[in-house]
């Protein structure tokens, strides 16, 4: 796993050649267990130093998209999984709690619940009001800025963009881990701004 901005924040990535993206996972290291977002099947060493780290106590799915290897990884780990309210009649593996808008997980691990995306209600996470992580939605196929779904692949375009200029408006924002593509480790504000600007319609 890769060290990211902070001490505590690991990555890892797979590449999705059709996409030509990175896809993402984060693991949060913290005393009282530490917490695996929408997390990818891991190499033998990955594996080993995930559990050098400590144990893991949460696995948290931003959406149904975004399962990947979490019941595999809560098998071996013993971790419970966490998953997005809106989609739990229909969500493809059990979880022992699901997130609404606001909620805390864990103290300092805010959800923001997302509308217009591909799946009802995805999960956006930010930690200690500084690193914004995404799911589906926001996501960054060239380095340094970020874009959001194409809008065939999206269920409401105008609740979509509402979203974005929702999260835009959060104020100390530093970085954004985006599930798909390349995360933004500085100025992490100003580039969901640019992106909330660029999804207003044009003046004539």
């Amino acid at each position: 796993m890769k060290l990211l901005h902070r001490d505590d924040l690991y990555g890892w990535s797979s590449f999705n050649k059709e996409r030509n993206i990175d896809f993402n996972s984060i693991a949060w290291i913290r005393p009282d267990g530490n917490i695996l977002i929408d997390p990818l099947s891991l190499l033998s060493y990955d594996y080993e130093h995930l559990n050098s780290l400590g144990s893991v106590r949460w696995i948290v799915i931003t959406n149904s998209d975004h399962v990947r290897a979490a019941k595999e990884l809560a098998y071996v780990t013993g971790a419970q999984i966490a998953g997005p309210a809106a989609e739990r009649s229909q969500f493809p593996i059990e979880c022992a709690r699901w997130l609404c808008d606001g909620e805390e997980l864990v103290p300092g691990l805010q959800v923001i619940e997302l509308q217009g995306s591909k799946t009802p209600g995805e999960l956006a996470l930010l930690l200690d009001k500084t690193t914004l992580i995404t799911g589906d939605l926001i996501r960054a196929h060239k380095a340094g800025s970020l874009t959001i779904l194409p809008n065939d692949k999206l269920c409401n375009q105008e609740q979509a963009v509402a979203s974005v200029q929702r999260l835009a408006q959060i104020n100390g924002i530093e970085a954004v881990l985006v599930g798909d593509g390349w995360p933004v480790f500085r100025d992490g504000g100003l580039a969901l701004k640019e992106l909330a600007a660029s999804q207003q319609p044009k003046s004539t």
